[in-house]
């Protein structure tokens, strides 16, 4: 296995990882200490987002280099733009044409974390 495909394997686990505690946290959120939808989803989305930065920075990438302020703003703009693109790319799938909505969610997600996501991390929030 070539030392890119191992690289883009573990973004895609940490990515994974990142998604499990987004979740986790979320159901936690809602569930037990009783917070609406969508602060738990803030504040899930954002741990979630820590748990993804720290291992693609320390693991995945192996990127130490730079100091983690000037990767940490970078990365806050990838994932406000990831956002953005998913919620357009649901928008289009469920409300305009009508498709179910976890097959649409899924699509977008796979296209925007391979296209979008790996690609900003990978040469400019990562970069060596």
């Amino acid at each position: 296995m070539t030392a890119k495909v191992r690289e883009f394997l573990k973004v895609q686990l940490s990515a994974f990882i990142g998604g499990l505690s987004d979740f986790g946290i979320y159901t936690f959120c809602y569930t037990v200490l009783k917070y609406t939808a969508p602060f738990s989803n803030v504040i899930s989305g954002s741990l979630g987002a820590i748990v993804n930065f720290t291992i693609n920075r320390y693991w995945s990438f192996n990127s130490r280099a730079q100091s983690i302020g000037s990767q940490l703003w970078k990365f806050i703009i990838v994932v406000l733009g990831s956002i953005g693109l998913k919620s357009l790319g649901i928008h289009i799938f469920v409300d305009l044409m009508h498709w179910h909505f976890l097959l649409s969610k899924m699509i977008v997600e796979i296209v925007v974390s391979l296209g979008f996501n790996f690609t900003l991390q990978k040469y400019w929030v990562f970069r060596k």
